[in-house]
């Protein structure tokens, strides 16, 4: 009888789309509320720290005299606290696909300094340092 069941959806699969996708070629989209991986806005950010105290892998490192703000992507288990206690809003869970690291790496972002940025324009730098293991 089982033979009959697994015959049937195998004459079946024949005239259906296939369930699978070409990975390399064709990527599948996100699924909704994957979390994916921190971006800051570094221009809204004023450097609280608040982000940091809320995080419970102490992924996050803010530096207020060198206006830094990093992460630290394989201590962060993506619960999204983070973004939730951010009081400027500037934290976002990016779902888009990263590729795999090769080399642990912590992501530095550079704050620009809002009473510098009123005088001539400065933009956020973005930089990645190679941690050792």
């Amino acid at each position: 009888m089982g033979s009959f069941k697994l015959g049937g959806m195998t004459f079946g699969s024949l005239f259906k789309k296939p369930e699978t996708l070409l990975y390399p070629a064709e990527q599948k989209s996100a699924p909704v509320g994957l979390k994916g991986h921190i971006e800051n806005d570094a221009s809204l950010c004023i450097l609280c720290g608040i982000c940091a105290k809320t995080c419970p892998a102490d992924a996050i490192v803010v530096e207020k005299k060198d206006r830094t703000w990093s992460i630290d992507p394989f201590r962060c288990v993506q619960c999204g606290s983070c973004v939730r206690a951010c009081p400027k809003a500037c934290l976002s869970m990016d779902p888009a696909y990263t590729p795999v690291a090769t080399a642990q790496s912590c992501r530095v972002v550079e704050v620009p300094d809002p009473k510098a940025a009123a005088t001539t324009p400065v933009s956020a730098a973005e930089t990645e340092t190679l941690t050792e293991s």
